[in-house]
C-alpha cells in the first residue's frame, strides 16, 4: 500500500486547501446564520473541478479514484464540513446516475451536478423506517410509461435546497422487502411534491426535512436501472460514502485541534504558556494519535475500494468510529479553551454540533457494529 500522494493528487489537494482556507473557513459560522448554501460559492467550487471528483470527464467530472475524492473532501471539510457534503452526495448519487441511468438523463443532470448548478438529495429514509432502511412504504405504481409516487420521505438532507431527488420507492410487494424497491430521479419542482424543514441542533447549512409525494408522475426514463434494483444500488454506494463521512469528521476535528495547539502556546497561566503543563498537552497528543489512526482507516477503505477488494467491514468501522473520535477531540479542544471555548464566538461549539449529526445519519453506531459482526461471522449476527 502506498502512503504518499501522486503529483496530481497533491495539486488537487492544494487547490482544495486554498479554497477551503480562503473561501470557506472565514465564513463557516456565518453560513450557519444564513441557514443554507451560497449558490455562487458552490458554482465557484464547481468551476475549480472540486465537486465531481470521481464522476466521468464526459459529464464534467475529473474521473479520479476514491482516494483522490477523499483527499478533496478532507481538505474542504477542514474549512467547512457542511460544504463538503456537496462533494459527498454529488459523487455518491452522481455515480449511481451515470452507472444505472440512461445516457440522456446522465447528460442532462450530471454536468450541472459537477458545476455546482444543481444539488441532489437522497430520498431513502421514511417515518416508519430509520435503521430498517428496506422497510419502505412510498408507493411507485406504474401506468404505461409513467410511475405514480405516493408517500413521504423524512430526515432528508438538503430537502429544501435541491433541484433533484433520488427516490427509492416500493414498486413490488411489501413481502419482497429490499427486492421490491426501485430508484428514480425526480425533479423537486414536479407537481405534487412539497417539502418541510426541521429545526436541528447542527448542520443547519445542509438542512434536513421531509419530502411529500402526492400522486407525483415520473417518466419511466427517469427510473435508474431495472425494477427492484434500487436498494442494492444505493447500499453498494454506502461503503463509499461511509469512508468519506469519516474523513469529513476527522478534518473538522483537525481544524479545532490545530487551533488548540496554537492557543496553548499563547495562553499564559502562572507566568508561562499552558503548553508547559502535561495535563494540557498530553490529551492533545492523544487526540493527534486518534485522529491519525481514524484517518488512515478511512483512506485504507477507499484504497480497498479502488482496488476492488472487500471493504464493507472497514467502511462500517469508519462510519461509527471516526465521528465518535472527532466529537471527543473537538470536545477536548473546547474544554481546553476554558470559558472562552464555551462562547459562540469560537467555532468549536458549531463543529461539535455539526459532527454530532454524522453519528446518526447514514447508519447509527449500532447498525455499523452489526455490519461488522455480520461480515465477521455471517448472518447469525443479524436479527430477524
Amino acid at each position: 500500500m502506498e502512503f504518499s500522494l501522486s503529483d496530481d493528487q497533491i495539486a488537487i489537494q492544494d487547490t482544495a486547501r486554498r479554497f477551503a482556507t480562503d473561501r470557506l473557513a472565514p465564513d463557516y459560522q456565518k453560513r450557519e446564520t444564513d441557514g443554507g448554501f451560497d449558490r455562487d460559492l458552490l458554482q465557484e467550487m464547481g468551476g475549480l473541478g472540486l465537486i465531481g471528483i470521481s464522476l466521468p470527464e464526459e459529464y464534467g467530472g475529473l474521473e479520479q479514484d476514491s482516494v483522490t475524492t477523499g483527499v478533496v473532501i478532507e481538505a474542504i471539510a477542514q474549512g467547512d464540513i457542511n460544504v463538503s457534503y456537496v462533494q459527498l452526495i454529488s459523487n455518491l448519487l452522481g455515480t449511481i446516475v451515470t452507472q444505472h441511468g440512461n445516457p440522456e438523463l446522465a447528460a442532462e443532470v450530471v454536468p450541472k451536478l459537477c458545476s455546482g448548478e444543481v444539488l441532489m438529495a437522497l430520498g431513502l429514509t421514511e417515518p416508519g423506517g430509520g435503521s430498517d432502511a428496506a422497510n419502505l412504504r412510498l408507493k411507485a405504481r406504474r401506468e404505461d410509461d409513467v410511475y405514480i409516487l405516493d408517500g413521504e420521505k423524512t430526515s432528508i438532507s438538503m430537502a429544501d435546497q435541491s433541484q433533484e431527488i433520488m427516490v427509492l420507492g416500493r414498486s413490488g410487494a411489501t413481502d419482497e422487502k429490499a427486492h421490491g424497491i426501485t430508484a428514480f430521479l425526480v425533479p423537486l419542482d414536479a407537481p405534487g411534491i412539497s417539502t418541510g424543514r426541521f429545526e436541528d441542533l447542527g448542520a443547519t447549512v445542509v438542512g434536513r426535512g421531509s419530502v411529500f409525494f402526492d400522486s407525483v408522475r415520473v417518466d419511466a426514463e427517469r427510473r435508474l436501472g431495472k425494477e427492484g434494483d434500487g436498494f442494492r444500488q444505493i447500499m453498494s454506494g454506502f461503503d463509499y460514502s461511509r469512508a468519506l463521512i469519516g474523513l469529513q469528521c476527522i478534518a473538522t476535528a483537525r481544524a479545532s485541534l490545530e487551533e488548540t495547539w496554537e492557543y496553548v502556546t499563547q495562553r499564559q497561566a502562572f507566568g508561562q504558556p499552558i503548553a508547559r503543563y502535561q495535563g494540557v498537552t498530553q490529551p492533545l497528543a492523544e487526540a493527534e494519535t486518534l485522529l491519525e489512526a481514524a484517518r488512515l482507516l478511512c483512506f485504507k477503505t477507499l484504497w480497498l475500494r479502488d482496488n476492488e477488494l472487500p471493504h464493507t467491514s472497514e467502511a462500517a468501522m469508519c462510519k461509527w468510529w471516526a465521528p465518535q473520535v472527532a466529537f471527543d477531540v473537538i470536545h477536548r479542544c473546547l474544554i481546553t479553551h476554558g470559558h472562552y471555548g464555551y462562547a459562540k464566538d469560537l467555532p468549536h461549539q458549531q463543529r461539535l454540533r455539526d459532527v454530532l449529526g454524522a453519528e446518526i445519519g447514514d447508519g447509527t453506531e449500532q447498525i455499523q457494529k452489526m455490519v461488522i459482526s455480520r461480515e465477521k461471522i455471517g448472518r447469525v449476527a443479524v436479527p430477524y
